[in-house]
């Protein structure tokens, strides 16, 4: 993470200036993670917009543009992506963001990614399908990778923190 602004616009213009002369599913992931950045330090919600869809465009684009790449970078690359449909929700409460965000990821749940199965819980918190978020939130508290506290502290899931099956889901994994 960059100690201010100024350093991660500086890192945006070097990144753009690399992708002139060589661009790569790597650098398409620096780039697009580089806007998400900068969409958390904005306070202005057009800037948000803005950086969200050239966010957007550069992972998508980097998902279909080479015939090779390693799984799992396109696999970071997807989640970078849902990633940014998810803040894009955020921004906008429109569900149809939590559904790209569910589109995107479905397909990989073979992977059995701890990150793969809490942004497809947290999508389907969001569309406000309890069902789906149980099924999601045991796959993900199945994993090695699972955390309690984020879990906890994430404001997507207050609306089901009282559910029964939400305390005897982490009952059961902390035991």
């Amino acid at each position: 993470m960059f100690e201010n602004t100024k350093q991660l616009i500086e890192r945006i213009g070097e990144t753009d200036q690399l992708y002139l002369e060589n661009n790569t599913p790597e650098l398409a992931l620096e780039r697009g993670d580089l806007r998400l950045q900068l969409v958390e330090r904005s306070n202005s919600r057009q800037e948000q917009v803005h950086f969200l869809q050239e966010a957007i465009v550069l992972f998508e684009t980097a998902r279909v543009e080479y015939e090779e790449m390693p799984m799992p970078l396109y696999v970071n690359l997807s989640l970078h992506l849902a990633k940014a449909y998810m803040v894009y929700f955020e921004l906008s409460k429109e569900t149809r963001y939590a559904l790209i965000t569910q589109q995107i990821l479905k397909p990989m749940t073979q992977h059995e990614s701890a990150d793969i199965y809490f942004m497809l819980a947290y999508a389907s918190v969001s569309k406000n399908e309890l069902s789906l978020t149980r099924h999601w939130l045991k796959k993900y508290m199945a994993t090695a990778d699972f955390d309690l506290v984020l879990l906890k502290q994430h404001p997507a899931f207050k609306p089901v923190q009282n559910e029964a099956w939400f305390s005897q889901m982490i009952q059961n994994r902390l035991h």
